[in-house]
C-alpha cells in the first residue's frame, strides 16, 4: 500500500504545486522617475513585496530613466501593467490606452514655489531672470511651473537637474537656485521656506491597471492597497511618498488633468467617443 499510493500522492502534491505556480502571474508596475533608480527601488520594492504576498502574483518594478523617457513611454504606450501617477498621467493613460483609475492617495496634490523669506517677499514676478529649479518636463511641477509664468518671455532661468523633489529644496539651500516647484508634501518639511505661489489641488496620485490585466487581479490589487495603512511595516514607504494610505478612485473625478500636458511635445487629444465617466 506504501509504495502503491507514495507516487500518487508525490504526483499529486506536484501537480497542485504546479497549478498554483499556474495561477501566480508577473505583473509590471511603473512609477514616476521623481527619485534616482537606486533610490526607487528601495522606496517602492516594499510596496510590490507586499502586493505580491497579499495577491499572490509577482510584481517587477520599471522605474524610466528620467521624466521625458516616461512621456515617451506614455504616448507610444508601452508595456505596463499598473501605473503609479499623477492625475495628468493618470488621465492621459485612461482617455487614450484605456488605464483604469483603481485607488488614489488619501491627500490630494498641491505644488508649492518655495523659496527663502528675501526671496519669496519679491513675490513671482521677483523671480523672472533667477533661478527656479524644478523635475523635469513634463512632471506635475514642471507643468504647473509653466502656468504661473505663462509669458515665454518673461520667465525665470529653469533648472531642471534635480535629481528628486528634495534635491531641489537642497539646491536652494546651496545657493544653486533661488527657488523650488516642489509638492506640498516636501514643502512642508521645510518651515524656513516661503511660498511664494501655490496650485490649486489635484486629485491623488493614482494606480491604474492597463486594460489587459484580469479583473480578479485588480481586484485583489485594489483591496491590498486599500488596507496599505494597516500595514505598519510599511510607515517608511507611506512617509517617504508623503501619504496616508489610499482610499477608491472615483469615475471620472481625472477628467480634465490631461489638459495640462496639452503644451508638451507629443500631446494628442483625446478620442471624441471617451466617456470620463465609465
Amino acid at each position: 500500500m506504501k509504495h502503491r499510493f507514495g507516487p500518487l500522492i508525490l504526483a499529486l502534491a506536484t501537480a497542485l504545486a504546479a497549478s498554483a505556480s499556474a495561477q501566480a502571474a508577473d505583473f509590471r508596475v511603473t512609477v514616476e522617475p521623481s527619485f534616482p533608480r537606486g533610490q526607487a527601488a528601495e522606496v517602492y520594492q516594499p510596496l510590490l513585496d507586499y502586493l505580491g504576498q497579499a495577491t499572490g502574483h509577482r510584481f517587477e518594478l520599471h522605474v524610466p530613466s528620467n521624466y521625458h523617457a516616461l512621456w515617451r513611454e506614455i504616448r507610444i504606450d508601452s508595456a505596463v501593467d499598473f501605473a503609479f501617477e499623477e492625475a495628468h498621467f493618470t488621465d492621459y493613460r485612461a482617455k487614450r490606452t484605456g488605464f483604469t483609475p483603481l485607488v488614489r492617495t488619501i491627500e490630494p496634490t498641491r505644488f508649492s514655489l518655495i523659496a527663502m523669506p528675501h526671496v519669496a517677499d519679491e513675490g513671482a514676478n521677483g523671480l523672472i531672470g533667477h533661478r527656479v529649479v524644478s523635475m523635469p518636463a513634463p512632471s506635475l511641477g514642471s507643468a504647473v511651473l509653466g502656468e504661473v509664468y505663462p509669458n515665454p518671455i518673461a520667465q525665470p532661468e529653469i533648472e531642471s537637474s534635480a535629481a528628486s523633489w528634495r534635491d531641489g529644496v537642497e539646491m536652494v539651500f546651496a545657493d544653486e537656485a533661488e527657488a523650488a516647484m516642489v509638492p506640498n508634501y516636501i514643502a512642508d518639511l521645510y518651515p524656513n521656506l516661503l511660498p511664494i505661489s501655490e496650485s490649486r489641488a489635484f486629485p491623488g496620485r493614482a494606480f491604474s491597471a492597463a486594460p489587459m490585466v484580469p479583473e480578479d487581479v485588480r481586484a485583489a490589487v485594489r483591496e491590498a492597497l486599500l488596507a496599505l495603512d494597516q500595514q505598519d511595516e510599511l510607515y517608511t514607504l507611506l512617509a517617504e511618498l508623503g501619504i496616508s494610505g489610499f482610499v477608491d478612485a472615483e469615475p471620472g473625478e481625472y477628467d480634465g488633468n490631461d489638459e495640462m500636458l496639452r503644451g508638451f511635445f507629443g500631446f494628442k487629444a483625446a478620442p471624441v467617443a471617451y466617456d470620463a465617466g465609465n
